[in-house]
């Protein structure tokens, strides 16, 4: 589990970001960009070193975004002063991801449940879990360390991730007496995890499960199964819906392992919609698949502090929606 206890302080952005740091231009291509101080720029301050050694591709305005976004680095730790004056030799890199600049706010109406311990939030797609190399602000675990600490520290917990690409509901345990005990849940498979996905063509069995060892390849940074050096991964299914061409699957995962849903339902041969990366169609009869099409829908397991039974449920994006009513309209 992942860990932290922060306070409240100044200068931790959560809002406002653009109009506090105009920019004329607010695009940069993704990537990782490379620099080293040189001895006439000595005591140069991080933000105009950066904005002169990128030339024309970001106004100064654009860089102090991004350097509080967080995707700076000096010499490999995270640099968040705009004004950090540099040295000699030192070593800057700008990571960019491509992704807006205004980092990710969390409101109420993503709560889907909360008391002293817990906190269960609807993740919507297209906002990463943790923090990035390109960007900690932004990130769902910078958001809610916004959304408690409110004069007070928080102690925060993670267990569960989802891909950035993935909707649907992330539980965060939010006291130090909830940190040991959900983290055993998860451990010991005492939490029931299901999802909703479309997949490309209609599996042949109504129910089944997938079982392999998972691996992460080196050269492509994508999980793939193999025949010995993985970790066991199990997932279990059962087909919803038929349309024509692609099917609405309910999905358990009885481990947890990165990307384990959409790995296994590409080498089955039927790839998430929208997941291009495991060979999942982009586009459906001329209508673009906005991302991939998986929906953590289903939480069950019992409080870690009280032992009470806990039903949590995530309501269909409007995105997923849209897709739904679109395969069944051409089917």
């Amino acid at each position: 589990m992942t860990r932290h206890v922060v306070k409240r302080r100044s200068g931790i952005i959560s809002n406002g970001l653009l109009d506090r740091f105009p920019v004329s231009q607010t695009t940069i291509a993704a990537g990782v960009y490379r620099f080293s101080v040189l001895p006439e720029q000595a005591g140069e301050r991080l933000d105009r070193f950066l904005a002169a050694g990128l030339v024309d591709a970001a106004s100064r305005g654009l860089v102090r975004c991004l350097i509080e976004l967080g995707g700076v680095h000096v010499d490999g730790r995270r640099a968040r002063r705009c004004s950090l004056a540099l040295a000699v030799g030192q070593r800057i890199e700008l990571h960019v991801d491509g992704l807006p600049l205004e980092p990710f706010q969390l409101e109420a109406s993503r709560v889907l449940y909360q008391d002293r311990y817990l906190l269960a939030l609807d993740k919507p797609a297209g906002v990463a879990t943790q923090p990035t190399p390109a960007r900690y602000q932004g990130t769902l675990y910078a958001a809610v360390q916004h959304y408690l600490a409110v004069g007070r520290e928080v102690s925060l917990g993670m267990v569960q991730r989802l891909d950035r690409d993935t909707s649907g509901i992330i539980l965060f345990s939010i006291h130090p007496q909830a940190h040991r005990g959900l983290t055993a849940a998860f451990r010991d498979h005492r939490v029931t995890k299901r999802y909703l996905a479309l997949v490309a063509g209609t599996p042949q069995d109504d129910a089944g499960e997938i079982r392999s060892l998972l691996a992460r390849r080196r050269a492509t940074n994508r999980m793939v199964s193999v025949t010995r050096g993985g970790k066991p991964a199990l997932t279990r299914y059962r087909v919803v819906e038929r349309f024509a061409g692609a099917a609405l699957v309910d999905v358990e995962i009885l481990t947890g392992r990165s990307h384990q849903i959409r790995i296994h339902f590409a080498e089955a041969g039927h790839p998430l919609l929208g997941d291009t990366a495991y060979g999942g169609p982009g586009a459906r009869e001329g209508v673009p698949i906005p991302r991939q099409m998986l929906h953590a829908s289903e939480l069950l397991l019992e409080h870690p502090v009280d032992s009470a039974p806990l039903a949590l449920r995530a309501p269909l994006p409007a995105d997923f929606q849209a897709m739904v009513q679109h395969l069944a309209a051409s089917s």
